[in-house]
């Protein structure tokens, strides 16, 4: 037996579509089925296993590692240690786990892949957030996702402190340069935006140079984007934005090394796509054992 108390793996309803995601995850990894563990482990020996975080860093995506043995609908419990969004210094011992040995070894590199990934995001957006809160300004994420894991790595971002921006094309207004283009332009565009814009909804330009910059505070825009501004130029336009009532956001291949100085411009917001296109995965392990009295 274990010395702490367990629970059934569950599926947590606070992540839409979790089931679902989890379900084609595993269908990618097992496809026929586990010929390893079905040729060697015998039939209905059970395990216990310790999960472990190798690596300092900000535990993110527990519900989706406990989603997985969930969905394999087999008799696995769990006991967290750790809470999500909790950050360790160094090593340590996060969950315990126990239950059909077969499930646990067929959930166990789905279920690291998620935590690694999404722990790795939400490390990351943490070590942001402390050094844009010293400015009072806020990181935003992006779109910037992979393909079919956009809502849990907006999550880990979320678990890490950060906000999210639009989740999809739908939620927001986000004119951007080819938009611009195809428009007519920064007067035209923010105009179209604002006139058919849903109630309550902000309209957000990006603007790359300084005409664009005047022309989107002529036109009226709810929050101005500075793409890839020079640093030393940042100051006047944030100010320009201020003076008109304009809220300002930062972004353009901006990293945690060269955030501070950003930062220190003191815009709104500083959006980072490397909150999910860059983050490296955070290690974990599950280490087995056959079940046994104590651990």
């Amino acid at each position: 037996m274990i010395d702490v108390a367990l629970h059934p793996c569950q599926v947590s309803p606070l992540i839409p579509g979790l089931a679902e995601q989890v379900r084609a995850a595993l269908a990618e990894d097992i496809g026929r089925g586990d010929l390893t563990t079905r040729l060697t482990v015998p039939p209905g020996r059970r395990a216990v296993a310790r999960l472990l975080q190798k690596a300092s860093g900000v535990l993110a995506g527990a519900p989706v590692f406990e989603a997985v043995f969930a969905v394999l609908a087999a008799e696995v419990a769990i006991a967290w240690l750790a809470e999500e969004g909790s950050a360790a210094a160094g090593p340590r011992e996060v969950a315990r786990l126990a239950g059909d040995a077969h499930a646990l070894l067929a959930g166990e590199r789905t279920a690291l892949n998620y935590l690694q990934r999404l722990s790795g995001i939400a490390t990351l957006a943490a070590r942001a957030v402390a050094v844009a809160r010293r400015y009072g300004v806020t990181i935003l994420d992006t779109r910037k996702t992979t393909p079919g894991l956009r809502l849990l790595e907006k999550y880990a971002t979320r678990v890490g402190g950060a906000r999210n921006h639009r989740l999809g094309l739908d939620d927001g207004i986000l004119i951007k340069d080819n938009h611009l283009l195809a428009a007519g332009g920064v007067m035209a565009a923010v105009r179209a935006a604002r006139v058919g814009a849903p109630p309550g909804m902000l309209v957000e330009v990006e603007v790359t140079s300084e005409e664009q910059l005047a022309e989107a505070i002529a036109a009226g825009a709810d929050l101005i984007l500075l793409d890839n501004w020079p640093l030393a130029t940042l100051p006047a336009a944030i100010a320009r934005c201020r003076a008109a009532g304009i809220r300002t956001e930062v972004s353009g291949g901006i990293t945690l090394e060269t955030l501070e100085e950003v930062a220190a411009t003191q815009p709104d917001f500083i959006s980072l796509g490397a909150l999910t296109h860059a983050a490296p995965a955070l290690d974990f392990s599950l280490d087995f054992a056959l079940e046994t009295r104590s651990w």
